[in-house]
């Protein structure tokens, strides 16, 4: 789904997919997320479907606001509750100042942990 801001020169759509788009690539820049979890629904609605489905994270934009769902691993040794505080604060900076969209929440699923050495 593609949303509208209001402007008195014209409207600007912002598709979710940006908005993933963009959440996606801050959480891979913050330190100790080891990668994104496409989980197994996922996977089946890549196999089915043939859509890039971006992976890890979900979006629901609004006109003003937006909300965002992200499922990670983190990697081993991290302290968990720093490292997804740090995560919220850097999507919620990169998606606002991008796409001047308010982010309400941004909610994280820590869905395992990975060694430096396992391959993602």
């Amino acid at each position: 789904m593609t949303e509208q801001l209001g402007l008195e020169t014209g409207a600007i759509r912002i598709a979710d997919d940006v908005v993933a788009k963009i959440a996606g690539m801050a959480a891979l820049e913050t330190p100790g997320i080891a990668a994104m979890s496409g989980g197994l629904s996922e996977g089946w609605a890549k196999r089915l479907s043939g859509k890039n489905v971006q992976k890890g994270v979900t979006v629901e934009v609004g006109q003003l606001e937006a909300a965002i769902d992200l499922r990670i691993l983190v990697l081993y040794e991290t302290p968990i509750h720093e490292v997804c505080r740090m995560l919220q604060q850097n999507v919620r900076v990169a998606v606002e100042s991008m796409t001047g969209l308010k982010v309400v929440e941004v909610n994280v699923k820590v869905e395992g942990v990975a060694f430096k050495n396992d391959e993602l």
